[in-house]
Order: C-alpha cells, then sequence, then structure tokens
C-alpha cells in the first residue's frame, strides 16, 4: 500500500491491511507463518523552514501483529514467535536535511525517517518494524546446549561422540611458552 503525500494533503488516511506470508521480503533467517495484521493512521505534519518553504513529513501511526519462524542461535532448531508492536513514526523527504548545517542530533531527530518520491510504502514501514522487534539472538529454550563445535550435532538431542578436542592452532604459541614456563 502506498501513502501518497497528494492523498494526505486532502485528508489523513486510516489503514487497516492484512498481508500474506510470502509478500514481504524479511530475508533469509525470519519466515513469516502468519498474515501479518496492522492498523493505524497516516497523516501530514508540515513543517516551516523559514517563511516560504515547507517540508511535507508524513507521521506513521499504528500497530501490527504475526507469527514468525527463526533458527535458534545456539542449535539452529526453528522458533515460532508471534511479534507485535505498537509505532508512532515520522517520515520526512529524503534530501530535506541536506545542506543545513552540522549540529548535534538530538533524540528526537534520531528517530527521523526519510521516504522518496511521492510517499511511501506501508511495506517497506513494517518490513523495518517487524525486524526491530525480533531479539537479535533469539534461542529455543534457556537451556539449549547447541552443537558440539568439533562434529556438529545438536546436543540437544544426543551426546556427542567426539573423544578428545581438537587444539586451535591459532593457541599453538602459547602453549610452547606455557611448557617452557612450568618445571
Amino acid at each position: 500500500m502506498l501513502i501518497e503525500i497528494r492523498e494526505l494533503e486532502d485528508h489523513a488516511l486510516e489503514f487497516e491491511e492484512q498481508i500474506a506470508p510470502g509478500v514481504i521480503d524479511f530475508g533469509r533467517e525470519v519466515r513469516q507463518t502468519a498474515h501479518l495484521a496492522s492498523s493505524g493512521r497516516a497523516q501530514l505534519v508540515q513543517e516551516h523552514y523559514g517563511k516560504h518553504h515547507v517540508i511535507n513529513d508524513i507521521r506513521l501511526s499504528g500497530r501490527f501483529s504475526t507469527k514468525v519462524e527463526l533458527a535458534c542461535a545456539r542449535c539452529l532448531e526453528p522458533i515460532a514467535r508471534e511479534v507485535a508492536k505498537q509505532f508512532d513514526l515520522l517520515y520526512r523527504p529524503l534530501g530535506a536535511d541536506a545542506g543545513r548545517e552540522e549540529l548535534s542530533v538530538t533524540a528526537v531527530e534520531a528517530e527521523v525517517g526519510y521516504y522518496e518520491g511521492s510517499g511511501l510504502l506501508l511495506e517497506d514501514v513494517l518490513r523495518e518494524q517487524l525486524l526491530l522487534a525480533l531479539p537479535l539472538k533469539a534461542i529455543c529454550r534457556e537451556d539449549c546446549q547447541g552443537l558440539c563445535s568439533h562434529c556438529g550435532r545438536n546436543l540437544n538431542l544426543e551426546e556427542c561422540t567426539c573423544r578428545e578436542a581438537v587444539d586451535d592452532p591459532r593457541w599453538s604459541a602459547l602453549k610452547e611458552i606455557r611448557e617452557k614456563l612450568e618445571p
């Protein structure tokens, strides 16, 4: 859904969208498994710079919810997660801040996004917000054992059959120093 500036000039836009799995590309690590339900409001916010210059910002507020599947950071088994988030965002035309002298950025200005052309794609906003709502490293359970670093077996499912640890050659110089220092 394209949220267009010229439509927002007439009136605010209420939206309620159901996006099927596979429509938005979340990358290889995240797979959407249920419809992404979103609803909210888009409105035009005009900022005045000087007497004659007006910038058309888009304020987008709403919420979304869906279910996703991602891999455990330790054992690589799939994890199902429900994701829901509320958002209140401000988007400014790309290049609107160009040419202004550099100043320190306030916390409010750090939250400003940019759009290009005649409007903003809701799908792009939802993709960004969903990815930001996910944990950096998801694990299937707190006591997840992960994978054996030598044979690659899932230690949650089976015992490792590795008999002896393989020495990392990067530590060999320190091992030689230790042997020389020991009586």
